[in-house]
């Protein structure tokens, strides 16, 4: 919309950098262009103003498949006004010289001019196409009828418009049908991830399988060597056994050598010292050969005498003294 303000009777006149204004005074075009300022007077003067940017057109319609389903599809399309003189001549696109806003709506007009265009060409292709095919391939090939049926409109052209790009953002079934096409697609999914679950418990299963195994082959192994341990420890304390025997009958051997070497020797010590007295006694007994008894007697109680316990005091009865003077008397006259 152009900025107009009023002075004295004269209207000025600020246009934006995308916006074409076109002037004209009694059939006369006096200013033809984009981003223009001027002044001019309000009822002597015929304004149009025409844009000149890029404009996006958002459109929505309802097509029908070869199958007889119904779809929605909304798309975009991209437009520019390429010559404003030939639009500002085949539409309206005049302002009021005093508010600057479009005594018409040559934009409306424009885009009924392409949603109109556009629906047909989809119409036509989505009538040939499966509802199948079309949820797979149908944005693509609309995108691509629409885009070539606008290019080649020939009403386009003689407008002054020009189509800059063309977009298909969804193409979808009625409610019921999305749900009953997602369906299969969602039991497959739901298998698959059923499928993933029970093989992964499968794997667990077998992954507790086999810790249940080499668990059990440990304690088999544990307990063999157990075994081993045990073997090993009964041959140490047989051959220890066996070693302590083995040292015990050295031990005892060895003792009764020298029992037998101590006993040999303590017999011969007491033959030698047996053979020594015997030699002593035959010696005293050929020395006292000639000795005459009472001699023999009197060395006879020496000898008793010597070997006697130390006496402090001897007690002699009468009758003991009579009867030893009578032995001694009754020897005398030998």
């Amino acid at each position: 919309m152009a900025d107009i303000t009023r002075r004295l009777g004269w209207r000025h006149l600020r246009g934006a950098p995308t916006a074409h204004i076109r002037h004209h005074r009694g059939g006369k075009l006096l200013h033809d262009g984009p981003g223009l300022s001027f002044w001019f007077r309000a009822l002597t003067a015929a304004l149009s103003e025409v844009p000149v940017d890029d404009r996006e057109l958002a459109m929505t319609f309802h097509a029908r498949t070869s199958d007889f389903q119904d779809v929605a599809v909304q798309a975009t399309v991209t437009y520019r006004i390429g010559d404003p003189a030939l639009a500002a001549a085949r539409m309206d696109f005049s302002i009021d010289p005093d508010t600057g806003v479009w005594r018409g709506a040559p934009l409306e007009q424009l885009g009924t001019l392409l949603t109109e265009t556009a629906q047909q060409h989809a119409l036509d292709v989505l009538a040939r196409t499966p509802l199948s095919a079309a949820l797979v391939d149908g944005v693509a090939a609309v995108r691509e009828r629409v885009a070539a049926g606008l290019d080649a409109e020939p009403r386009l052209p003689a407008t002054g418009i020009e189509v800059v790009a063309v977009r298909v953002m969804a193409l979808r079934p009625e409610p019921e049908v999305e749900r009953a096409l997602r369906t299969p697609a969602r039991e497959q999914i739901q298998q698959e991830a059923d499928r993933a679950t029970y093989e992964r418990r499968a794997v667990a299963v077998e992954r507790e399988r086999a810790i249940a195994e080499n668990e059990l082959a440990s304690q088999i192994e544990l307990a063999r060597r157990e075994e081993q341990l045990v073997e090993q420890r009964g041959t140490n304390a047989r051959r220890e056994a066996e070693e302590h025997a083995a040292a015990d009958a050295v031990r005892a051997e060895a003792e009764a050598t020298r029992s037998v070497r101590l006993a040999r020797a303590e017999a011969e010590g007491a033959r030698a010292v047996g053979d020594a007295k015997a030699q002593a006694q035959a010696a005293w007994l050929k020395v006292h050969e000639d000795v005459e008894v009472a001699t023999l007697h009197a060395l006879t109680g020496t000898r008793l005498a010597e070997n006697l316990p130390h006496i402090d005091s001897v007690t002699i009865s009468p009758d003991v003294l009579t009867g030893l003077l009578a032995k001694l008397g009754a020897r005398e006259p030998e």
